[in-house]
C-alpha cells in the first residue's frame, strides 16, 4: 500500500489493516489521536513525563484490545474512552501513594462556597434592613463607615462636619445598631 493510500483512509479501514498485521496502517491511527489524546492528559494537570507514559500506555491498550473496536461507535471515540479511563486508573495508582496526611490536607479555598454566599446573602440583607431602621443622620454615617470604608477624616470632609461630631455620631450609629441586632430589628 502507497503512504498516500493511508494518509486518505479512513479509520476503519486503517483498523481492519492493522488487525490483519499492518504496522504502518496502526502507525497512522496513532498519529492521527496522538495528539489530541496527549492534550487531554495535559488539559487535567498531569505533567509532561506522566503524559508521555500515559499516551503509551493508552495506545498499548488500544493495540492490544484492536479486535474489539466496534464500528457503531467513531474509532476517536473508543481511544478517547480508552484514554479517559487510563487517567482515571492512573490517578487512582497516584492517590493510593499519597499519605494520609497529604490526602486529607488541602489549601483553603479561595473563594466561598455556594452555602457561604448563601449566608453571606441573607447576612447582608439582615444588615441592610437594619441600616434602614436607623435614623437617616445614622444611616447615612453607618454606610460610608463600615460598608464605604471611609475614613473619619473623609466623612468629615464629604460631610462638611467637624471630627468630634462625625466620631460622636458614628459612635451612637454603631450602638443604634448593636441594639437593634440584639432586638431583632425592633425599635
Amino acid at each position: 500500500m502507497e503512504i498516500a493510500d493511508y494518509i486518505v483512509s479512513d479509520d476503519k479501514h486503517l483498523v481492519e489493516l492493522s488487525l490483519a498485521g499492518d504496522q504502518i496502517a496502526f502507525e497512522y491511527l496513532f498519529n492521527r489521536y496522538g495528539d489530541a489524546i496527549r492534550r487531554l492528559f495535559l488539559q487535567r494537570y498531569t505533567s509532561a513525563e506522566d503524559t508521555e507514559d500515559l499516551l503509551q500506555e493508552t495506545f498499548i491498550k488500544v493495540y492490544i484490545n484492536l479486535h474489539r473496536y466496534s464500528s457503531e461507535f467513531t474509532f476517536g471515540q473508543w481511544v478517547y474512552t480508552i484514554a479517559r479511563n487510563t487517567h482515571v486508573d492512573f490517578e487512582r495508582r497516584r492517590q493510593e501513594d499519597i499519605s494520609i496526611d497529604e490526602k486529607f490536607s488541602s489549601p483553603a479555598a479561595s473563594t466561598p462556597s455556594p452555602e457561604e454566599n448563601l449566608i453571606n446573602q441573607q447576612q447582608r440583607s439582615q444588615i441592610e434592613h437594619y441600616i434602614e431602621c436607623l435614623p437617616e443622620q445614622y444611616r447615612q454615617l453607618f454606610t460610608m463607615r463600615f460598608l464605604e470604608d471611609y475614613s473619619y477624616d473623609e466623612i468629615s470632609e464629604a460631610l462638611r462636619l467637624p471630627m468630634g461630631t462625625v466620631k460622636t455620631q458614628i459612635h451612637r450609629a454603631r450602638e443604634r445598631m448593636c441594639a437593634l441586632i440584639k432586638k431583632g430589628g425592633i425599635k
